[in-house]
């Protein structure tokens, strides 16, 4: 069923708002959305990489702190697995998209700061 002439004005201007709306258009962007899992991501594998360590170092006083790091360890792991699966495949190729430009743009950024020099 087509929308009448008043229902499609009112579309229209509720696109006009949100369009204008600075904060949802961040919050919806590819780099917005996915946001709160990267964070997650990183504090998962900062924390893989220090029980890491705890395991070496904890099988040097007492096996009990070695399983301990392996434990918290396993559990960093499940994290990053959980956040990936739920960012799913587009989520990741969206993560990779905003994260490649993010790099050209700092190296564009960089060669334009040498030549003012």
């Amino acid at each position: 069923m087509p929308l009448s002439d008043n229902e499609q004005q009112i579309l229209r201007q509720i696109e006009a708002q949100l369009e204008s709306d600075e904060r949802f258009a961040q919050a919806v962007s590819p780099s917005g959305l996915y946001r709160p899992a990267v964070r997650r991501v990183r504090w998962a594998v900062l924390g893989a990489v220090l029980s890491l360590g705890l395991v070496f170092v904890g099988l040097q006083f007492h096996f009990t702190a070695g399983f301990a790091g392996f434990v918290l360890m396993l559990a960093c792991v499940l994290v990053i697995e959980r956040e990936l699966r739920s960012m799913g495949k587009a989520g990741v190729r969206d993560l990779s998209a905003v994260l490649r430009t993010t790099r050209e743009n700092a190296r564009k950024m960089r060669d334009q700061m040498g030549r003012e020099q």
